[in-house]
């Protein structure tokens, strides 16, 4: 029933207005529409990350977006921490790590949290 449906990436934010200035000026996302309701659309790609307020931000202690950046992983990781992004650091003996990315096999990927602790992916893919 859902198999040729896009699906919605979807976070809970605190203060959307602090969202806002996260998701605008430090990852250059740019809105769909402005809304009075406390939430915005980003469109991103093919698809789009819905961000909401609620009582529950941050919630979510485990990876809640994952961006598909291609071979590009390093270089949008350096971008984003110019921008004042910081990267997170995890326990993982499987994996090796170069600066801020993880390398396991042929995966390469970073994480980074919002200003409400969810946790967002860069991937190559």
């Amino acid at each position: 029933m859902l198999k040729t449906k896009e699906p919605r990436a979807t976070i809970a934010v605190s203060d959307i207005a602090a969202a806002r200035a996260f998701y605008e000026q430090k990852l250059g996302l740019e809105p769909e529409a402005i809304s009075d309701m406390p939430m915005v659309v980003y469109p991103c790609g093919v698809g789009a990350l819905f961000v909401y307020q609620s009582p529950t931000a941050g919630s979510n202690t485990a990876t809640g977006v994952t961006w598909i950046v291609g071979d590009d992983v390093a270089e949008v990781a350096a971008g984003l921490a110019g921008k004042g992004v910081a990267f997170e650091s995890y326990d993982m003996p499987e994996a090796t790590k170069d600066g801020d990315v993880y390398t396991m096999g042929d995966i390469r990927i970073a994480w980074f949290k919002d200003p409400d602790g969810n946790i967002h992916a860069i991937v190559n893919g």
